[in-house]
């Protein structure tokens, strides 16, 4: 039997396609290894681009590159599909193109966007050369630590209530770990520490982390520390503390005062303690196949920082530019003409780096940037905080992320650079400065948006984009078209963070904020279907998947502070944490679901359906996102499946649980039928 002609004849009945079309169906490429090697190519080599189209179905293939139009040579005639492939010589110059079929004398266009008869203006694919990330980083899975929440492994360095004053509050020491977080939570302090982390590296390593990311772990007076007081060492109060003092600050005193928080956080005994831990955290990860990549907050340090020393606690030093005009440190910042400094944002405890004017503050920079990838500390890379406004002027801080991938780079090769960024990102990624970024645009806002109809804040409804199709695709496919493909595999896609409301809080479809709805709001309501197809998507995605701490174990919250509510340790949803550990392992498993092309196959509103693929597997994964049972049906063949043979069932989800028992479906004439029940998810493999 030709399944092919079987094939082709079903999907023209479906169609209405008259005798001779052509398949636009059939037509793919895109610039994962799959269709273009090398991946990551350099300016020395060849780069072997491919494209399949329905089997004899097109008299010509060109590439359009740039001005030109090169003739492409069919090298696979299989029995869905052809293959076609053209070589471009070594270059150092970036490329755009896009691809010309020809069929019965009409010319046909793929992009990025699809197939079309009209010339492309837009949806190029881009080739960039010298624009390598580390392999280590592609598709990993990786996991956020915000470190106060995490555990509590050592209650000797536990920040003490009363310990000092921070923005005209007393800090508070919460006693109550299962504490829920309120106003004013950036003073108060669970007790979250490095020997927490490590003492939890079993789970960690159990549940199949990969990479360990860690928000700000620096000498830092907020429970959040992105108002660093010391760029060169841990604090002690996540780190080690082997000299103290029992004198708290009273009511109305000064942290010039601070006694105890002045010996804890420049005590040299406590600082270096402090980063041998950090040392040993890194090792035991290393042993363990994890990396760990740290938060660099470089736009701003902190109003307790030595360099400006508003609070006094460096005032031995006599050096803080706050008090002295005179100090070494006086051009790293900002000043008005009435004498105060600029805070970013006008956040007086955020007090904003001069890099653009100070060529000292810069190289500063530049060697913390090296040192803590370096050896002792080996840390794998950063994450860079706001990291567009650094400086002044565009032009300032593409030079200064320049200078600092090289910097870092040289320091260390396999060194990851991510970006917290929102909006277009491609002047940034072009190879000479950031890896990725956090996968905002291209992730975290259309999934949050598709699944739950809620905005990553918790603080607007918009229910035309839930279960919305064509805007989810249109967007995926705009926002993954802004970055390169490098960018995009080890680009940060994340359900929650400690900056956004908990993707579970987000399932009850409310709006809502902690200091108006209140935390109990955050927890009622919530669909855990709905959590576990948008975790399916998360797992199975092109990028690194990356998990906010407690999310595995159910954790809700509104967005900030109300999303740092700390790990509920022998009161984790087991359920759930194992359903991660479970897709983990399959992603971990699967090399399609790590470097396989995805393609989206047409579906209904409410029914997500797409498969990853590349020569060695296929596999599909379909989402009903519906409250309804559904059937549908759908075009295996489209992503390499044979036309006639049978799918293994991986994963399945429903309302209540999830299964993941072996079970055997037929596909027919390249189509497979399932039934899926309301809020249920599905991933299989061909068999």
């Amino acid at each position: 039997m030709d399944y092919y002609l079987d094939l082709v004849q079903s999907v023209k009945k479906k169609y209405r396609l008259c005798k001779e079309a052509f398949l636009p169906q059939a037509v793919f490429s895109d610039e994962s290894e799959n269709f273009r090697k090398p991946a990551e190519p350099s300016a020395e080599d060849f780069v072997e681009i491919s494209i399949l189209t329905g089997r004899n179905n097109a008299s010509a293939v060109c590439l359009c590159v740039d001005d030109k139009r090169l003739l492409m040579e069919r090298v696979e005639n299989g029995r869905v599909f052809d293959r076609y492939r053209v070589v471009l010589p070594p270059t150092e110059e970036a490329a755009n193109y896009f691809f010309q079929i020809i069929y019965n004398e009409t010319s046909y266009y793929y992009t990025r966007n699809g197939v079309s008869q009209e010339f492309p203006m837009d949806g190029y694919f881009r080739l960039l050369r010298n624009f390598q990330t580390p392999a280590w980083a592609r598709g990993a899975v990786m996991y956020q630590i915000f470190v106060d929440r995490f555990c509590n492994g050592d209650p000797s360095n536990d920040v003490k209530t009363g310990e000092y004053n921070y923005l005209e509050n007393q800090v508070q020491g919460v006693k109550d770990w299962y504490a829920q977080p309120e106003d004013g939570d950036f003073c108060h302090f669970y007790g979250g520490d490095l020997q927490g982390i490590l003492q939890k590296m079993d789970y960690l390593q159990n549940l199949g982390v990969e990479v360990l990311y860690l928000n700000p772990i620096f000498v830092s007076p907020s429970s959040h520390k992105y108002d660093i007081q010391d760029y060169d060492h841990v604090d002690p109060h996540f780190g080690v503390i082997v000299e103290d003092y029992d004198k708290v600050v009273e009511p109305g005193e000064k942290n010039s005062q601070a006694k105890a928080y002045i010996t804890r956080t420049t005590s040299e005994r406590n600082l270096m303690e402090s980063d041998a831990l950090f040392i040993r955290l890194v090792e035991e990860a290393h042993k363990r196949g994890m990396r760990v990549i740290l938060d660099g907050v470089f736009n701003h340090c902190g109003a307790f920082h030595k360099w400006l020393d508003r609070e006094e606690i460096y005032k031995y030093q006599k050096k803080g530019a706050y008090y002295c005009k005179q100090s070494p440190y006086h051009d790293y910042f900002y000043w008005k003409e009435d004498g105060s400094y600029e805070g970013w944002w006008d956040y007086p405890n955020h007090p904003k780096l001069n890099m653009e004017n100070c060529s000292a503050l810069y190289w500063e920079i530049m060697r913390i940037g090296q040192k803590w990838v370096s050896p002792p500390y080996n840390a794998d890379g950063w994450r860079l905080d706001v990291a567009a406004d650094v400086g002044k002027s565009e032009e300032f801080n593409h030079k200064f992320w320049h200078d600092f991938r090289s910097a870092v780079k040289k320091a260390n090769p396999e060194a990851l650079i991510l970006a917290e960024h929102y909006g277009d990102a491609e002047a940034w990624l072009r190879g000479d400065q950031w890896d990725g970024v956090m996968n905002y645009d291209a992730f975290m806002e259309p999934v949050s948006w598709y699944f739950t109809g809620i905005s990553k804040h918790s603080t607007e409804s918009r229910q035309d984009l839930k279960n919305n199709n064509a805007v989810f695709w249109d967007t995926i496919r705009y926002q993954m078209g802004r970055m390169p493909a490098q960018a995009a595999g080890v680009a940060m896609n994340e359900l929650s963070n400690h900056d956004h409301s908990r993707f579970l809080t987000r399932t009850n479809g409310r709006t809502g904020r902690l200091h108006t709805d209140g935390a109990q709001a955050a927890n009622r309501g919530v669909n855990k279907a709905v959590f576990r197809e948008a975790v399916l998507l998360q797992m199975t995605w092109p990028g690194a998947p990356t998990v906010y701490y407690g999310d595995e174990a159910g954790v809700t919250g509104w967005t900030d502070p109300d999303n740092r509510r700390p790990f509920p340790w022998n009161r984790e949803d087991d359920e759930l944490v194992q359903y991660h550990k479970i897709l983990i392992g399959l992603r971990k498993e699967h090399i399609s679901l790590r470097k396989g092309s995805l393609k989206s196959l047409d579906t209904e509103d409410g029914i997500l359906a797409y498969g990853r693929f590349c020569k060695e597997e296929r596999c599909l994964i379909v989402c009903n996102n519906r409250e309804e049972a559904v059937q549908v049906s759908l075009p295996v063949w489209q992503i390499g499946v044979q036309s006639y043979g049978k799918m293994e069932v991986l994963l399945k989800t429903k309302e209540m649980d999830y299964f993941t028992e072996k079970e055997l479906l037929s596909v027919e004439n390249g189509m497979i039928q399932l039934e899926m029940p309301p809020h249920s998810g599905i991933l299989m493999k061909e068999v």
